[in-house]
Formats: structure tokens, sequence, C-alpha cells
């Protein structure tokens, strides 16, 4: 995540189509085809390794691809969008027949409780929706660095506790 950053950051720095540049998609209404294959591979290539992020390996599969950082965080969102309705779909189908560890069943909920659900609905999308473009503008002026050494910190904190539960 590191590397890749650090290797468009001078792209990004000298603007769109600025000489020696890496990049090339500089919106990601522009991308091609083989770049969206490209980073659909690498979105499946995550799933096979434990502890990869999915969203982190399609944005940087987007910059490896020569997108920049801002088109390629903005597709790696737009991505996930058909995973997460897919996902709240099937789990409240499974709700309101009643199965699964969290089943809340049509029967059980009353005009109230319609009211709370769409109320928290809607101010769930807010808060996601003014959490990603607060993240869209400061990926686009700060990079990943400060995202790359928090995942070092903390997986290095995460094996350091591994190998000492593990030795005892």
């Amino acid at each position: 995540m590191w590397l890749v950053d650090a290797r468009n950051t001078k792209s990004e720095t000298a603007g769109e189509g600025g000489s020696n540049s890496l990049i090339h998609t500089w919106h990601m209404e522009a991308m091609s085809l083989g770049q969206a294959i490209w980073i659909g591979a690498c979105q499946i290539l995550s799933a096979v390794f434990p502890g990869t992020s999915r969203s982190m390996s399609t944005i940087a599969a987007g910059q490896l691809a020569g997108m920049s950082r801002a088109s390629a965080l903005e597709f790696s969102f737009f991505l996930s969008i058909p995973t997460m309705v897919v996902a709240t779909c099937y789990d409240l189908l499974k709700s309101l027949r009643g199965k699964g560890e969290n089943a809340i069943g049509v029967s059980h909920i009353d005009a109230h409780g319609w009211i709370v659900l769409a109320i928290g609905f809607v101010v769930s999308f807010i808060v996601a929706y003014a959490a990603v473009a607060w993240f869209l503008a400061w990926v686009r002026k700060h990079g990943f660095a400060a995202f790359a050494i928090y995942r070092i910190i903390v997986g290095g904190a995460v094996l350091a506790w591994a190998m000492g539960y593990l030795g005892k």
C-alpha cells in the first residue's frame, strides 16, 4: 500500500498529464475495461489471503494500473456497493423469515419499530456518506502513508500478541 502510493505521489503532485507521469487515468469514468478487469482480479485474490483488505487491494491495483489515487479510491467505493446491498438484503430476508442469529421476524415489529428502523437507515446513510466524502478528500490530499503505518503497527502488535499467546 505504502510503496504503491509513494510510487504514484510524484505523478499526483505533477498534476494531470505531467511529464513522466505514471498516471494516465485521472477520472474514474475514463478507466479502461482492462483496468477494471485487473482491479476485479486483485479483489478476488484479496479473498484468498486472510487479513487482506478488499478495498485496499482494489485501490492499490487501480494505482498500479495507472489510475490516480482519487479515481482508484472512488472506483473501490463503487465496487463495494453491490456486495453491501446484496449482503444487507440477504441478512434482512433471513431476519424477516425468522431464521438466523438475530432474527427479528415481521410479526415482532410494530409501526413504531418500522419508523425507528427507517430513521436508523436514513441516519446511517447520511453519516456513511459524510464519512466517505471526508475520507476521499483526506486521501486526495495526504495519501495512504498514515494508513500503512497504522496497519504495520497493529499488525506487529497482533503478531507479538499471537507469539506470546502461542508460546505459552
